[in-house]
């Protein structure tokens, strides 16, 4: 699913990449280029340069380049097709989606966004000046929060009435909101009859934003001595999903980005008290345990977190969830004095928050810190049962070189000196199989088996396998340039005609894939190619992938893949070449196609219709 390409095209050849640019940067014209410091890093010395004519612009200094898409993703942290739309929009584009019911869902999604708007300012408004808010205005008193505080968070009034909601956004009438709108936007319900009422009902209301600030649900909190749970959320909806949704970061993730971290907590209230103490870069699940969709749409923004759940939770069920993550970001956590939350400390001690996060502990450390707190060290089975506890705390991190310096201090803690004792931990964490989580993600059935992340498959620039392997070593044996490889001797139907050894990194790879295209058959390769070459053929031949025979999809997954990483190649040599070249616009503007075309067959999800695109891409430029 996606945009229509021509529909992408109309909106770069519409769109004025000057003006764009000119909202995040101070542009000043020089020749015929326009030129300003760079938004992406910092600098003193103006190195980002636009081509107005072109439509791409480049950074001599960290070398981003793009066009105006990219432009948005990279400024934004937004994604393509939401790009795409935002500039659309500036020019008045109607978009058309590939498939039939997403432009309708689009539209679905904007009523629900705009009826959603009305009711944050109609919630807004009646905290602000409605005398049955009076409470409500005292209450947030009380916490420390002035007028400036509810303005800037849009803090809002839910009055204790059946209908107040529905009668002002005249639900039902004519030119009002639809009774389908409003109850499938979360504010309300309606029965056969006609009768409508407010989800939200005497509650302080904190309208939930997405990261573009457009507003998606509510969570309300009932006043000290009034009746019912003490929040109430918004339900999932189209627009609203709380295991994707986080508070605050519509506000906060410029600031993320800047501080390089992001502290996740609670509360609403947390994030606010954050705020106050001078950590403007906080955020908050909303009523749900950090999921990993939280932690990937983190990762846009920094790779370290700061947990600052109160410590139960941070060493319960979502523990392992943080710990698959680590090594790919850093996960810390916040401790702080027992019976307090953020919230709390920003009003009584506004220093001891901010210290408690400047101070915030690694996480496995803090997981392993707990059990050892809580053992007896003084008794040889007491240090016995503690090593295998703390042990077990941190087995869930797969990579040996992050987990073993903690399996070394579990050792030198609990004492356990003999020669044998790292080894011995070392097998407990891995035969170690942690109980399931009580909100782990069910699996996906075969049929629907997500695709891979080209990190995934050891051999993409800048991934472990690429630190361990140069180009004249041996190539890792488990990447997709090997998957491709079975599929040319075993199902060569699979692979794309199209394809060229060129487009394989690995030597010993290329060479094997050159010569099957080369000699006429199988045996003819098996009695007459170089030994080396031979050898791998033959563990080709009789190595079954009964996955990969069968799934066309994972078939073009792999191809799609390969072809990604040959574009991520070029893309690295482009842009090695812009630091010791003279930049042209030809160069430029192969840059930008380059990373546009990788981009949607991200967002697609390896389709194999962007896969051919990407792969028409990088066959026009070897013909150039």
């Amino acid at each position: 699913m996606g945009i229509h390409d021509e529909d992408v095209a109309r909106v770069r050849e519409a769109t004025d990449i000057v003006a764009v640019i000119s909202e995040y940067v101070q542009l000043k014209r020089v020749g015929r280029r326009w030129q300003g410091l760079c938004p992406f890093h910092a600098e003193k010395t103006p190195s980002f340069s636009v081509n107005a004519e072109m439509g791409v612009y480049h950074c001599f200094g960290c070398k981003a380049s793009g066009d105006a898409i990219t432009f948005v993703r990279e400024v934004e942290h937004a994604d393509f097709p939401e790009a795409v739309e935002r500039l659309a929009g500036r020019s008045g584009i109607v978009l058309r989606y590939t498939s039939p019911g997403e432009g309708a869902d689009r539209q679905k999604r904007g009523k629900l966004t705009e009826a959603l708007e009305q009711a944050v300012e109609w919630y807004h408004q009646r905290l602000l000046t409605s005398p049955d808010a009076g409470p409500a205005r005292g209450y947030l008193r009380e916490r420390g929060y002035n007028g400036d505080v509810v303005r800037q968070y849009k803090l809002g009034w839910a009055p204790d009435e059946w209908g107040a909601l529905a009668g002002a956004l005249r639900v039902g009438a004519k030119n009002g909101l639809s009774p389908e709108v409003f109850s499938e936007s979360g504010l309300g319900r309606g029965n056969e009859s006609g009768r409508t009422w407010d989800s939200f009902r005497g509650r302080l209301l904190f309208p939930i934003f997405d990261p573009s600030g457009k507003p998606v649900g509510f969570g309300g909190r009932i006043l000290p001595g009034g009746e019912g749970p003490k929040y109430k959320n918004s339900v999932d909806n189209a627009v609203y999903r709380k295991s994707r949704v986080l508070y605050g970061l519509n506000w906060a993730k410029q600031d993320i980005v800047n501080a390089g971290q992001v502290v996740i907590c609670e509360g609403y209230t947390d994030v606010i008290g954050f705020a106050q103490a001078g950590i403007s870069w906080a955020v908050a699940t909303c009523g749900t345990a950090a999921t990993e969709d939280h932690i990937q749409l983190l990762q846009r923004y920094a790779k370290r977190i700061v947990l600052a759940f109160d410590p139960d939770t941070a060493g319960g069920d979502a523990a392992e969830r943080f710990l698959q993550w680590e090594g790919e970001i850093e996960v810390k956590v916040a401790v702080f004095p027992a019976g307090t939350d953020p919230g709390e400390l920003a009003k009584t001690d506004p220093e001891g928050l901010v210290v408690a996060v400047e101070e915030a502990m690694a996480f496995p450390r803090f997981r392993y810190e707990r059990v050892l707190s809580q053992a007896d060290l003084d008794s040889i089975r007491g240090r016995s049962v503690a090593a295998r506890r703390a042990t077990e705390a941190v087995a869930s991190i797969k990579d040996p070189l992050v987990r073993d310096p903690y399996l070394l201090e579990i050792a030198t803690r609990c004492r356990q000196d003999d020669p044998n004792a790292e080894e011995r931990l070392r097998r407990i964490a891995q035969d170690y199989r942690p109980p399931p989580s009580r909100n782990a993600r069910s699996s996906r059935s075969n049929s629907e088996e997500e695709a891979p992340h080209p990190a995934d498959t050891g051999n993409v620039s800048g991934s472990s396998d690429e630190d361990h392997h140069n180009e004249m070593g041996s190539p890792p044996p488990n990447n997709v340039e090997r998957q491709v490889l079975w599929l040319a001797a075993n199902e060569p139907g699979a692979v794309w005609p199209e394809v060229v050894p060129g487009m394989l990194h690995y030597p010993l790879y290329r060479d094997a894939f050159e010569a099957m295209l080369e000699y006429p058959d199988m045996d003819t390769l098996l009695a007459e190619a170089a030994s080396g070459l031979v050898a791998l053929m033959q563990e080709l031949l009789v190595v079954e992938d009964e996955d990969l025979r069968a799934s066309t999809h994972r078939q073009e997954v792999v191809m799609a893949i390969l072809l990604y990483e040959s574009a991520q190649r070029e893309l690295t040599y482009l842009e090695r070449q812009a630091r010791t070249g003279v930049v042209d616009d030809d160069l430029l503007r192969r840059v930008a196609s380059l990373k546009t075309a990788m981009d949607k067959l991200r967002e697609s999800e390896w389709e194999a219709e962007q896969a051919r695109a990407l792969l028409e891409l990088l066959r026009l430029g070897d013909e150039s």
